[in-house]
């Protein structure tokens, strides 16, 4: 990724936090999902160290992770799971599924303790299907 793509793609990642910021200090509770292209730990990416330099799991990608979860928004998955190798997109073209090789970089983030699951056996596509339980 060259610089000037990296430093679009953290002021992104800026204006979206001030947003959700916004939302939740006028009292509204955020479920934010997608793919935000960011591998936030060693145990979200397959081969973390060949990987490292990346664009998916940088140091200034992971860090700004690190930082929209202190603003307290919580990670659904790890908060029901903690099991490393839980990959929500996998290459299709090098048949990574089938050796079950890929990185977490599909996400549903809440302000509030939901309850999400990838579906790794769901195949079509390069991205499994996660789904969150909403109790209310």
């Amino acid at each position: 990724m060259s610089a000037e793509r990296l430093d679009y793609k953290m002021r992104f990642y800026g204006a979206f936090l001030k947003a959700a910021d916004g939302f939740v200090e006028a009292g509204q509770n955020l479920l934010i999902c997608g793919d935000v292209n960011n591998a936030h730990t060693e145990a979200d990416i397959a081969r973390a160290k060949e990987n490292a330099k990346v664009s998916v799991s940088l140091p200034e990608e992971r860090a700004w992770i690190d930082e929209f979860l202190g603003h307290g928004y919580s990670d659904t998955l790890w908060m029901f799971d903690d099991i490393p190798g839980i990959y929500s997109y996998r290459d299709m073209k090098s048949r990574a599924c089938d050796r079950d090789i890929g990185w977490r970089i599909d996400y549903f983030f809440v302000s509030e303790a939901f309850n999400a699951n990838v579906l790794r056996e769901v195949m079509g596509s390069d991205h499994c299907p996660i789904t969150v339980t909403i109790d209310g």
